[in-house]
């Protein structure tokens, strides 16, 4: 795995030299995904950000044809944890963090596109999460973690994450577009996933966007061409899944072998710019002793003075 994904980098270093001149930020996007403020109830899939600096030469409404040509730097951050993190049952799962720093790239030489990357996952309590969390329970509430949770959690370590997905867009009308998609990931979690995004409206249509991992939402990397008014965001997508290292083989409890999302989204715009995203995603249980699903939620928000 580190060889592929030493490889990868090599590559993509070679393409970014390449065009390195010419190369100009064409956006940014950051989004963050919280059950604060999905369910409400601070558990499992608990919190996570995710942010995309996008560079190329150009942009002209979509990835351009040849690969390397738009590099994506991405920083994610995440935690999981037990429902409860105070005193958690015997049979859940443990507490975990983790924030990794990757290389991409998105290319489109047909009516097809695709994006191809690869993470640096550093894990373990070296990546200091849980006391942004604690900060952040000062003004949301929540419980923070115990030291015995604390104590028990994913231990520290550095990981190499390759990923792959390829999409269609398919134009349902003037402002519906259907786009299934496929996706591959190997490393920290290593599943294969089919699914679909179902937009109304004009978000994604020229811009760039970028699947979360988490909820599978996607974020507003590089901005659409002006336009103003609401878009109505639909998707689900279905996983097989081979291994994670947040739930080991030695675990006490078991890894699903199937995963399902559900999620939704409402994106407005302004005539100035101004833009805002809200969505909900049902996330499917993930190990064995789960007892059902959760709800989290994912904003967005970008500003135009």
């Amino acid at each position: 795995m580190y060889r592929l994904a030493l490889a990868f980098c090599a590559l993509l270093l070679v393409s970014f030299e390449g065009h390195a001149a010419e190369r100009t930020k064409q956006g940014f996007g950051l989004m963050v995904t919280n059950d604060s403020i999905g369910d409400n109830r601070d558990r499992w899939r608990t919190g996570s950000f995710e942010s995309s600096w996008i560079f190329a030469p150009d942009w002209n409404g979509q990835a351009p044809a040849r690969f390397g040509e738009l590099i994506e730097l991405r920083i994610n951050g995440e935690i999981v944890g037990p429902a409860n993190v105070i005193a958690p049952a015997s049979l859940d799962r443990r507490y975990g963090q983790a924030l990794s720093f990757g290389l991409h790239t998105h290319f489109q030489p047909g009516a097809v596109d695709y994006a191809f990357g690869v993470d640096a996952v550093v894990t373990g309590s070296q990546v200091g999460l849980d006391n942004v969390q604690d900060f952040v329970h000062i003004f949301l509430g929540g419980r923070d973690a115990s030291t015995g949770v604390l104590a028990s959690q994913l231990s520290n370590g550095i990981h190499a994450n390759a990923v792959f997905e390829a999409g269609r867009r398919f134009q349902l009308g003037t402002a519906t577009q259907l786009r299934p998609f496929l996706e591959a990931r190997a490393g920290t979690e290593t599943l294969a996933r089919v699914g679909f995004d179902l937009t109304f409206g004009h978000f994604g249509s020229s811009g760039l966007l970028v699947r979360t991992p988490t909820s599978g939402q996607r974020l507003s990397a590089v901005e659409d061409a002006p336009y103003s008014g609401f878009s109505f965001l639909l998707g689900a997508d279905v996983a097989y899944v081979d291994s994670s290292i947040y739930i080991a083989s030695n675990a006490p409890v078991r890894l699903e072998d199937y995963r399902a999302r559900a999620r939704a989204g409402l994106h407005w715009r302004s005539q100035a710019g101004t833009a805002a995203f809200y969505g909900v995603t049902w996330l499917s249980e993930e190990f064995n002793t789960q007892p059902e699903g959760q709800v989290v939620g994912s904003l967005q928000l970008r500003v135009k003075f």
